[in-house]
């Protein structure tokens, strides 16, 4: 018996009982991966049994650990309540520092409770069970408390799926394998008939010479085994839509431009009309780094920024904080910066580059993804331009149907985002946009008679849609089987 198969059996014979693979493993010093075979062999000589099951290993998830600490969203909507006049108007509740999706889910498990009222745009705070909501929400914190390292579990809770739902547990299953020796393997070992062998797997001369050979174990080799069919080798799915996307926008009269990874909070936030107290700025919203001032060469955009800030938004606008530096959150600064470089003139750029998010990575959410930026310049720019640009992507990337709606962004007015259908999460919103306010043109100083339509558009879950994903992580995979049964469209493929 080759000699790793032999270490395998003698222990076996010594528990004489059921053990974990991970526990044969460890007590042999062998990786799981490189006893698989071995077991494999054995097993098809009727020499052991292997029983699998599956376990499940629940653990908190990063945005759990967020949440255990600062506390859960709909508490912190109620403590802000309380510790107000029992009153607010929506936007107030920014404040508390959840995104428009969690604020939305929070208010609505609270008025499952009864103890908020939403009227005229405000939110009451009015009895209900608040015993019951307290009762909860100290539920939900000990299962987290509990779940802060890993634990396995044979069924699931009933808990788990409301908890994986929200995002604050993590669920992994684990295949367990468990090796029992047969009564025939007992046997032969009790009488001695299994013995260590020297395994060959390539005969050389000095086995030959010394005359191992004659005693050895030859590995066998089933030169009937048919080679496995490869696919022809292809670029990255990923790669080869980013690339379709680029020819689309160059035809469309649009030239590529590109910008910094890491930049000044001035280009990222502040020039773009957004206040330094702005919910969007704090630090579980983007990746600051520590004990970096940016150098701003831009003394005239700086100066200007803060005449619009302290015109409009009446607060002390501070420049320390517009120096601090981060990981853009997005690549609108790339337009600005460029609008800011060439001035006044009839022109159209794109950037289709990483941004960086602190989000809980999910099938619709990465900490790092790509984003596709694009404005149109000129005097006569208008907004039925925008609409027009975003039905036009949309169907050279076979998507002919798109609807729109009215939105808010800090730096745009009007604002629109736009939505296509993908085939099993339903309507997915990837085309956001809007004319630049002028208060974003005053900081760079574009004359007053030129207009700007802009757009930052989710180009990973358009990919999604197009490539036929639903998950965004399968976007970066490097699983070959995945890769090679993705379906890339004709029309990409032709332009590869």
């Amino acid at each position: 018996m080759p000699p790793r198969q032999f270490r395998l059996v003698k222990y076996l014979g010594e528990v004489r009982e059921g053990v974990d693979v991970s526990e044969v493993s460890n007590s042999l010093g062998l990786r799981e991966s490189d006893l698989m075979r071995d077991l494999a062999e054995l097993e098809s000589r009727r020499l052991i049994r292997l029983e699998r099951s599956l376990r499940y290993l629940v653990k908190t998830s990063e945005l759990g650990l967020k949440y255990l600490e600062l506390g859960l969203p709909e508490e912190r909507v109620l403590r802000y309540l309380m510790t107000g006049n029992g009153r607010a108007r929506l936007e107030e509740l920014a404040s508390v520092g959840l995104d428009e999706d969690e604020l939305r889910a929070s208010l609505g498990r609270l008025r499952r409770y009864g103890l908020v009222r939403l009227e005229g745009g405000l939110v009451l705070l009015v009895e209900g069970a608040l015993s019951d909501f307290l009762s909860e929400v100290g539920r939900v914190k000990e299962i987290l408390r509990n779940h802060v390292r890993p634990v396995s579990y044979d069924n699931l809770p009933d808990w788990v799926t409301d908890l994986k739902r929200r995002g604050f547990v993590d669920v992994d299953d684990v295949k367990i394998i468990k090796v029992y020796p047969t009564q025939d393997l007992l046997k032969l070992l009790s009488e001695g008939r299994v013995v260590e062998g020297v395994l060959i797997t390539n005969l050389t001369s000095e086995a030959l010479v010394t005359g191992t050979w004659k005693k050895a174990i030859f590995k066998e080799f089933d030169v009937g085994v048919e080679v496995p069919v490869r696919t022809p080798r292809l670029r990255h799915p990923y790669t080869l839509f980013m690339k379709y996307v680029k020819e689309i926008l160059v035809e469309m009269g649009f030239e590529e431009v590109r910008g910094p990874y890491v930049e000044s909070c001035l280009w990222n936030f502040d020039a773009l009309f957004v206040p330094q107290y702005h919910p969007s700025r704090k630090e579980t919203d983007v990746y600051y780094v520590d004990n970096a001032q940016a150098e701003v060469k831009e003394v005239d955009v700086l100066e200007r920024t803060k005449e619009v800030h302290v015109g409009v938004w009446k607060y002390g606008w501070r420049e320390d904080v517009a120096r601090m530096t981060v990981l853009r959150t997005h690549t609108t600064p790339v337009s600005l910066r460029t609008i800011y470089e060439r001035g006044a003139g009839e022109y159209r750029v794109f950037s289709f580059d990483r941004v960086f998010r602190p989000d809980t990575p999910d099938p619709t959410h990465l900490m790092e993804f790509h984003q596709l930026e694009g404005i149109i310049v000129g005097k006569k720019v208008t907004f039925r331009e925008l609409l027009g640009f975003f039905k036009e992507l949309a169907k050279r990337l076979g998507m002919e149907e798109v609807r729109f709606k009215p939105a808010y962004f800090p730096f745009t007015e009007p604002s629109v985002e736009g939505f296509v259908k993908h085939p099993r999460l339903g309507w997915v919103e990837v085309f956001p946009g809007g004319m630049f306010r002028p208060e974003v043109l005053a900081s760079v100083a574009l004359p007053a008679d030129y207009k700007v339509a802009a757009w930052g558009i989710g180009i990973d879950r358009l990919a999604m849609i197009v490539l036929g994903f639903d998950d965004i992580r399968n976007l970066y995979s490097c699983d070959l089987d995945l890769i090679e049964s993705t379906r890339i469209p004709g029309v990409i493929l032709k332009n590869a």
